[in-house]
């Protein structure tokens, strides 16, 4: 079993990513979205749930799951054609060897949900991600500020692939685009009301970035760090 260079300690915080093997999309369609985002709040539990079983099946939203104890805390999330970006942070308690935390148990969890849908869905088999998702230690202010906005940015790339090494050339059409882009949780501080709101859990914000508004995002961006 290979050891990760990054420890998941604890009550700190982490960016953590994976993308499709190969650069594959794991996204094709509006249905594979909304399944993986209904994945991201049903698998954040202390329970054990089967999505078909649980949700399927029995013919009940996934957001109105009474799920128990959320093994972690999401700030932020972005899904893309090829990848995805969490911002998270575990609590202290319950926690045991790296490879067994809740961020390992919950990404487990979330991984093996979304494969065995997608593989069934579209006849295939085989692993769908590039290996073990991939994790940051968030450990620098300025990182957690331009974390926050970069993944709420992160949509941008789908009009504008350079907007990260030569920045925002139109930014009217950026916000435009923002504003529609729905499979992240931009909406969910910055649009309308929604059920995929339950994903993440604003209580946990520091006071500084409860306050960033839409403008502000723009501004947060412009750090200059070397992160994808």
């Amino acid at each position: 079993m290979s050891t990760r260079s990054v420890k998941l300690v604890s009550g700190e915080y982490f960016h953590i990513y994976n993308r499709g093997n190969g650069k594959h999309k794991i996204f094709l369609d509006e249905e594979d979205y909304d399944r993986f985002e209904k994945i991201l709040y049903v698998c954040n539990s202390d329970k054990n749930f089967n999505f078909r079983d649980s949700i399927v099946d029995i013919k009940i939203e996934a957001f109105d799951l009474e799920r128990g104890t959320p093994s972690v805390s999401i700030l932020a999330w972005v899904l893309m054609p090829n990848h995805f970006h969490l911002f998270l942070i575990s609590p202290r308690q319950g926690l045991g060897e790296d490879e067994k935390n809740n961020i390992s148990i919950y990404m487990q969890k979330v991984s093996t949900a979304y494969v065995m849908y997608f593989n069934k869905k579209y006849k295939r088999t085989g692993s769908l991600f590039e290996g073990k998702f991939k994790a940051k230690h968030v450990d620098k202010e300025n990182y957690f500020n331009y974390l926050f906005a970069y993944i709420h940015l992160n949509c941008i790339k789908l009009i504008q692939s350079d907007w990260k090494k030569n920045g925002i050339r139109d930014k009217e059409k950026a916000e435009n685009y923002l504003k529609i882009f729905h499979h992240s949780s931009f909406q969910d501080y910055f649009g309308n009301k929604r059920k995929q709101e339950k994903i993440i859990n604003k209580n946990i914000l520091p006071f500084h970035i409860k306050r960033v508004n839409k403008d502000k995002l723009f501004e947060l961006i412009n750090v200059d760090l070397d992160q994808s």
